[in-house]
């Protein structure tokens, strides 16, 4: 049996899928390294999909073929493996913090994993499977980018990526459904309702780092994502989805007021 201090690591490098969930499922509370972490530019991930430039993508088809629908379905598996890597990271990265950060993004990384699972039997299901098309690398490259201070993890990418799927969630259930994919819808659902409290992870982790070294939570939000987040932001937003999440309604106001002035840059 390995021990605590390269479980977690051996979780993040593994390659191949099926293996990577199974060491998920066998992760502990406790099992964060004690050392400290060496860079980590590629996490474990297999061969296929080939990772390109986001314009590369494959085009939207209409979600009224399997093969339409796979190709949604596909983006989504493949953000699902990308968020397994991101909470495993999340414990590998970051020593030091109490227990309970550790005992959080576990929780995360397995229900990540549950994700992946259900969205890769589905599109097999559609007549696919994951790594027939390929896809993109910006989740993990934002965690490279974060990877020196767990406030600057906490606020990008639950607080920005991850957020991002509260908004658009809505929407994409109800084209799988008027598609008459119902167990597309029925994933979705459940992935929607965790990610809620993935989101709220990051936010309550993000304050407690900031009280920790006496910043203010949402000047400290303003300062990070202006100095740090290169992309625009996209919406609309999910209000009470995002309020629910951990955001404040002084911060939605102000992602409101920066979405506006990208719409008009």
């Amino acid at each position: 049996m390995e021990n605590a201090d390269t479980a977690v690591w051996a979780a993040l490098m593994e390659n191949d899928p099926d293996r990577k969930v199974r060491r998920v499922a066998a992760l502990r509370c406790g099992d964060n390294p004690a050392v400290p972490p060496v860079a980590i530019l590629v996490p474990g991930r297999p061969a296929q999909p080939i990772l390109v430039a986001p314009k590369a993508l494959p085009k939207q088809r209409s979600l009224r073929t399997p093969e339409g629908r796979a190709v949604l379905i596909h983006a989504l598996t493949h953000i699902e493996f990308n968020a397994i890597n991101l909470a495993l990271d999340a414990v590998y990265r970051f020593p030091g913090l109490p227990e309970a950060f550790y005992q959080d993004w576990l929780a995360v990384a397995r229900e990540e994993a549950l994700h992946f699972q259900l969205l890769r039997e589905h599109l097999r299901s559609l007549g696919s499977d994951y790594g027939a098309l390929p896809a993109h690398d910006g989740l993990w490259q934002m965690a490279v980018e974060t990877a020196a201070d767990p406030l600057l993890r906490m606020a990008l990418v639950p607080r920005v990526l991850e957020a991002r799927g509260l908004d658009v969630a809505p929407g994409i259930q109800a084209r799988l459904a008027q598609a008459g994919d119902l167990r597309a819808v029925e994933i979705l659902e459940r992935i929607h309702h965790d990610e809620l409290g993935h989101v709220a992870v990051g936010s309550r982790w993000f304050r407690y780092l900031c009280a920790s070294r006496g910043l203010d939570p949402e000047e400290t939000f303003f300062a990070l994502v202006n100095t740090h987040f290169r992309g625009r932001l996209q919406g609309p937003f999910q209000e009470q989805a995002r309020l629910q999440a951990g955001f404040s309604p002084r911060e939605m106001a102000w992602l409101e007021v920066r979405l506006q002035e990208g719409v008009r840059g």
